[in-house]
């Protein structure tokens, strides 16, 4: 598969579709970045009128696994991946629109190719930061993600 936005938005809809429903959007993805944002609405708010931390947690954790699958097709092996742990830390109330971006794809390159040059699973830590329409940063999440070569 040929990682595009519109490809992987497609694959949210049949594969994630909470995600898909809350309005995350890929919208950037290349070898090193990717980018995700989601619109504060109704559908995706919390009690406090503002964007309820899981829809936050669901956009940055695809631009962390969206890296990841990327770099995973690309290697032409057949590699699994779970999320192990995450940590998050919110600095601001989540209004308008928040932009996702993880940067670290050469991190995911380079774990990916030891997993499959060892045989043995490997971890990574990799973070998205959510900023929003001005700019200001309101979350920023880390993913311990686990790989292991079949």
């Amino acid at each position: 598969m040929q990682f595009t936005p519109s490809k992987l938005n497609t694959f949210l809809f049949f594969k994630l579709p909470s995600a898909y429903w809350c309005g995350v959007r890929v919208k950037q993805i290349s070898g090193s970045v990717c980018t995700a944002t989601v619109k504060h609405k109704w559908f995706n708010q919390n009690p406090f009128n503002s964007m309820y931390f899981a829809v936050q947690a669901m956009a940055a954790e695809l631009t962390t696994g969206a890296l990841m699958m990327y770099h995973i097709n690309r290697s032409g092996k057949k590699i699994s991946m779970l999320v192990a742990n995450n940590k998050a830390t919110f600095s601001k109330k989540a209004k308008g629109r928040i932009t996702f971006s993880c940067m670290q794809g050469d991190m995911a390159e380079q774990v990916i190719a030891d997993a499959v040059a060892t045989g043995e699973g490997q971890t990574v830590w990799m973070t998205a930061q959510g900023k929003d329409e001005s700019g200001d940063t309101v979350s920023v999440m880390e993913f311990e993600w686990t790989i292991k070569a079949k």
